[in-house]
């Protein structure tokens, strides 16, 4: 019957706490003989990049990670040089694949890092968080290490929000909240049991992310998560607690732009699957509007987003 809540088949598994510990993850990651790399895509993240490089590089020399890959999209406050200094192993997104034109926003960070990670198991991690622990990692890898058949692993977390009026636990997922979980509903109900489908921290099998499309800029995760479940279906997903996250919040007219290239990807996947009829190309540009002494400015913004091909075709083309 509709409206009853759903169905448990449409609810990705929830692991919460630490099921294993470092010593018994790198037990299994050298039984299953796996490696893994960590990567962080940072774009001027000088305040918290070196504390995170610094847990992550702990867990280097624990044996549990064998790479952490910063790849800088043009930082300019230091972020680089921070990163290397606290061990990781950094890249200009621009000279990875030189050949391929440049851009693509955070998406076309994810999707140039697979041509130099070098692991069997990849963790990408979002470089901006304030309250990072080892957690970040060990919980994204137990399930990948633990059990073969889960092939997918989903963070999620409580996004307490800072505004000008103070803070709260709560609300800061809100392009999730009002944009997201809206369309999932309308377009995608097999992705409505994931808390957090827009988290930046996620864990997968190298050989499956090359062999998926990647979407630039802010759509990246939804247009992952579509692809991954449609290719390997629920069961093989888990979902893990991080806790709390804590990181910069973004103002209204951002999470417009992101809301906007989230839609572009969710529409265009769901006619390509017939789940819906588009009546003409959508337009590539934003129209908002910013307060100033003289009223309401226009600016209008190109923020088209565009598929990247499974990185396994480029590499393979050399």
């Amino acid at each position: 019957m509709r409206g009853e809540g759903l169905a448990a088949d449409l609810r990705p598994r929830i692991q919460i706490g630490d099921a294993l510990s470092v010593a018994q993850l790198v037990d299994l990651k050298r039984s299953r003989d796996l490696s893994v790399s960590v990567c962080l895509p940072a774009l001027d993240e000088a305040v918290t990049i070196g504390a995170i490089c610094e847990r992550v590089r702990a867990l280097v020399e624990s044996g549990l990670v064998d790479e952490l890959v910063v790849v800088d999209s043009g930082s300019s406050d230091g972020t680089a040089v921070i990163a290397r200094k606290a061990g990781a192993e950094v890249y200009e997104a621009a000279a990875i694949l030189p050949q391929v034109p440049r851009g693509g926003g955070k998406g076309g960070t994810l999707w140039r890092s697979l041509a130099v990670l070098r692991g069997d198991v990849v963790v990408w991690l979002d470089s901006d968080t304030r309250n990072f622990t080892d957690a970040f990692v060990t919980r994204l890898l137990a399930p990948l290490l633990a059990e073969p058949s889960v092939t997918y692993t989903k963070a999620f977390y409580e996004r307490p929000y800072e505004g000008g009026g103070g803070s709260s636990l709560t609300g800061g997922a809100r392009v999730t909240e009002l944009v997201v979980r809206p369309l999932c509903h309308l377009l995608f109900p097999e992705l409505t049991g994931f808390v957090q489908p827009l988290s930046g921290e996620y864990a997968g099998y190298r050989d499956d992310l090359v062999a998926v499309p990647f979407f630039s800029g802010y759509g990246v995760e939804i247009g992952l998560l579509i692809d991954l479940v449609d290719a390997h279906g629920l069961a093989s997903m888990v979902q893990v607690d991080l806790g709390s996250r804590t990181h910069r919040n973004q103002d209204v007219l951002a999470l417009g732009r992101m809301s906007f290239q989230l839609m572009q990807v969710m529409t265009q996947r769901a006619q390509e699957m017939g789940r819906l009829k588009l009546a003409g190309e959508w337009p590539d540009s934003l129209l908002q509007f910013i307060s100033s002494e003289n009223g309401p400015t226009p600016v209008s913004r190109e923020l088209g987003v565009r598929e990247l091909p499974p990185m396994k075709s480029v590499l393979s083309a050399g």
